[in-house]
């Protein structure tokens, strides 16, 4: 198995960042949490376990996993704060969110975006329901929550924003097509709020992760996709950490309105 180190020396110091999407021990959000407040964040966490539930397809699912994971990280030392569970698909949640996070915090500096919404249903079985918590959690409340992050900036400060899509546009994945609509829109929220908020201090990018390996896939299916890569594995959470690290340190301060892949040179192909 391959084992990760955590090289980086990136410091982010002073820094209060909201990270969503941090409710699974094995998942992305749950790895940046921990490495933001280990390099010397303030970081508040969201996220919403019932989801996590009732998709079924991840081993490290369980019940109140943001607030089991925030006592563990906070019981480390690190300053970890556990936001209210709640289901970003409901009118208003979003918003919610970040105002209770600067309520906690004072103020934010960083938004990282990793929530998200995704269910395999094939073209000719869609219904309306199984498309529109797609473009609720996914879209809606991404847009709410940049919008609502804005509104409180410092624009004397470094601000950043982080939002992850997938690999849909560089390969077919048709029965995931409303979660690929999804992602895709995620790639020109971020292009068209780098440039709408680029005079007001606050830098945004997308992130194609790629491939992690965060405990919901087995067998012959995980050998494949390992196979797709030059380097015979998976890619990790703490591979994608590291990318996350620098965007919200002041090493990037030149870097906005990018799409930018991670993806330890996954094979794609239409």
């Amino acid at each position: 198995m391959h084992k990760t180190v955590n090289p980086s020396t990136i410091r982010l110091d002073g820094r209060k960042i909201l990270i969503t999407g941090v409710s699974r021990p094995m998942g992305i959000g749950a790895t940046l949490a921990r490495r933001f407040a280990e390099a010397g964040a303030v970081v508040a966490v969201h996220g919403f376990s019932d989801y996590d539930l009732s998709v079924g397809n991840a081993l490290t699912s369980m019940e109140n996993g943001t607030e089991i994971l925030v006592e563990q990280y906070r019981d480390a030392g690190l300053d970890v704060i556990a936001l209210t569970s709640s289901d970003l698909s409901k009118h208003g949640t979003a918003e919610a969110v970040v105002r209770e996070a600067i309520g906690k915090l004072g103020t934010l500096d960083g938004l990282v975006l990793n929530h998200c919404y995704g269910t395999a249903v094939p073209l000719g079985q869609w219904t309306e329901e199984d498309i529109d918590p797609h473009l609720t959690v996914n879209i809606r409340a991404s847009m709410m929550m940049i919008q609502a992050f804005a509104a409180q900036a410092d624009t004397t400060r470094d601000n950043a924003i982080t939002l992850f899509t997938s690999g849909q546009h560089l390969s077919p994945m048709i029965n995931e097509i409303a979660y690929c609509v999804a992602k895709e829109a995620i790639i020109c929220i971020s292009r068209q709020s780098a440039y709408a908020l680029g005079d007001k201090g606050i830098r945004v990018n997308c992130v194609n992760p790629g491939a992690n390996d965060t405990g919901y896939c087995f067998g012959e299916v995980h050998k494949a996709v390992a196979d797709k890569h030059p380097s015979g594995r998976w890619g990790t959470p703490e591979d994608t950490a590291e990318l996350l690290l620098f965007l919200h340190s002041g090493h990037a301060k030149w870097i906005t309105g990018q799409l930018i892949a991670s993806d330890g040179g996954f094979k794609y192909g239409w």
